[in-house]
């Protein structure tokens, strides 16, 4: 179902025309996805909607106290995300700069959105696959955990800055709670918050406390499980359906869906468009 809505509106999303973009870098912003598009409707579902084929595992009515809340963005959304992290000369995409403390940060005054998560988590990974688009912009990946031992900040166009957080947890700076929970407690024009879980553990307790910051502070916040790649299909659906049980009764700033990310190989994100981020 889910592939044969995404071919329906292929015309719809071309025919938009001068609102998406035009000419060469229209066709270069969306080629990606184009190339999505293509690909046997199995497939297809596989990739874009990858929590959907867990469906076929429910037993109708065996667990009325657990469901799966799955994003269903339109064609267009998720072409129009592609496009902000397109780089053009228009839409430039770049490093800024790095900083230890909030009062080395810079004083932006654009949309902020920040990814945080354990270390090993996948952070950069998921950075790297969204600035693929980008390619003069570096990403760092490392097999070793704790490689961010800073704030990196990103610009995104003229939309937002993104912000790439230490990993906490294992080698996580010294000073990793006054860094991150001053910037969380403290920065303005932060919008939203993007807290990646391993879906292959599932949520930890080091992880807990990243969530009650986010709590605590008010701060509108995403899950986001990455390697979904890694676990069998029954392990990944009891972790879903665990987290997403968690999301629905522990929490009240968390965004009701969860957000799957596949590993670095194939890093085909679901996160929402600009839009939703900021709103």
């Amino acid at each position: 179902m889910a592939a044969h809505r995404l071919r329906q509106s292929v015309g719809r999303l071309f025919a938009m025309g001068p609102e998406l973009g035009s000419g060469r870098r229209a066709f270069s912003a969306f080629q990606a996805f184009t190339e999505v598009l293509r690909l046997p409707s199995k497939q297809l579902t596989k990739l874009v909607f990858p929590l959907e084929e867990l469906h076929e595992h429910f037993v109708p009515g065996s667990r009325p106290d657990l469901h799966l809340n799955i994003f269903h963005p339109s064609l267009e959304d998720i072409a129009r995300a592609e496009s902000f992290f397109t780089a053009s000369a228009r839409n430039r995409i770049e490093y800024l700069t790095s900083a230890v403390r909030l009062d080395h940060a810079p004083d932006l005054h654009r949309p902020e959105v920040c990814f945080i998560g354990r270390s090993n988590v996948g952070k950069s990974s998921l950075i790297k696959a969204l600035f693929s688009l980008a390619p003069e912009v570096e990403v760092r990946v490392s097999k070793k955990p704790g490689h961010t031992k800073k704030l990196n900040f990103y610009k995104v166009g003229k939309y937002f800055t993104l912000v790439d957080m230490p990993g906490y947890g294992y080698r996580a700076p010294e000073d990793f709670v006054d860094m991150v929970e001053t910037y969380l407690k403290e920065r303005k024009n932060l919008m939203r918050t993007f807290l990646l879980v391993d879906s292959v553990v599932g949520i930890q307790k080091a992880d807990n406390i990243a969530i009650e910051m986010c709590e605590e502070f008010a701060l509108p916040y995403v899950m986001v499980l990455t390697k979904i790649d890694k676990p069998s299909k029954g392990h990944l659906l009891k972790q879903v359906l665990q987290i997403q049980k968690f999301v629905d009764t522990k929490t009240q700033g968390c965004f009701p869906q969860l957000f799957p990310v596949r590993g670095q190989q194939e890093a085909v994100t679901r996160l929402p468009s600009e839009s939703s981020w900021l709103h």
